[in-house]
């Protein structure tokens, strides 16, 4: 299993066809640990955003986890009876000496890379940061066509041949994508972006997404539903 897993890590980082910002194919939106930076001792879950050709997106459990690096902490992830894959942080002398193995400063937090799988093709790589602490990021405001933006499960509805501008108030260290099933994205890994729908646009209906990480590993992701307008 820990060989298939790196061969679909392998797959999953190597070039990708598609549009960035295109969530009509099968694809790993983002994953997300929660909360990113555990201390000694504590623990975090791992999930994910996903999208599929001509499917919504859905949040889903890894089915597969492994340790890429340090392999000194290979004993730090463990699996629920519910399928909940889980990373615990080990004490401080297992900590040690995996900064040790990474070439680390005494204080530097351990960076516990993942191997995680969520199909048989669908795979990638996650950072958890060990003997630190940091919370998953929270979106600011947000504005959509010139208004605020309502609530993830609200329809949002464009028209056809305008730019639609969207923007999400971020840090300069953030890193925002904007994704869409619906017309084509521009400028989508900045704050500030627009949706436009041009003549010939394929799916009327799909989704539009937002998904923010910072600079300490974490992640924050909404979805909500998008139309064009007859």
């Amino acid at each position: 299993m820990r060989g298939l897993l790196l061969v679909a890590v392998l797959a999953a980082c190597s070039g990708d066809l598609d549009q960035p910002w295109d969530l009509d194919h099968d694809r790993i939106v983002a994953i997300r640990a929660e909360p990113p930076s555990i201390q000694a001792g504590e623990t975090s879950t791992l999930d994910g955003l996903l999208s599929g050709k001509g499917t919504p997106t859905s949040e889903a459990k890894p089915l597969q986890l492994i340790v890429v690096q340090p392999e000194s902490l290979q004993g730090t992830v463990s699996q629920d009876p519910d399928g909940t894959w889980i990373v615990t942080a080990p004490d401080e002398p297992a900590l040690a000496a995996a900064r040790t193995e990474l070439g680390l400063a005494a204080a530097d937090p351990v960076p516990l890379q993942l191997g995680v799988a969520f199909t048989a093709t669908l795979a990638g790589v996650k950072t958890v940061q060990l003997g630190a602490t940091a919370p998953n990021p929270t979106l600011g405001v947000m504005q959509f066509d010139g208004a605020a933006i309502p609530p993830p499960d609200t329809e949002l509805v464009v028209g056809s041949l305008v730019d639609v501008p969207m923007s999400v108030e971020a840090l300069e260290t953030d890193d925002v994508n904007w994704l869409t099933s619906v017309g084509e994205m521009h400028d989508f890994d900045l704050p500030s972006a627009y949706l436009r729908v041009e003549e010939d646009n394929e799916l009327p209906e799909g989704e539009l997404a937002i998904v923010l990480r910072d600079d300490r590993g974490g992640v924050t992701w909404q979805v909500w539903p998008i139309r064009v307008a007859e």
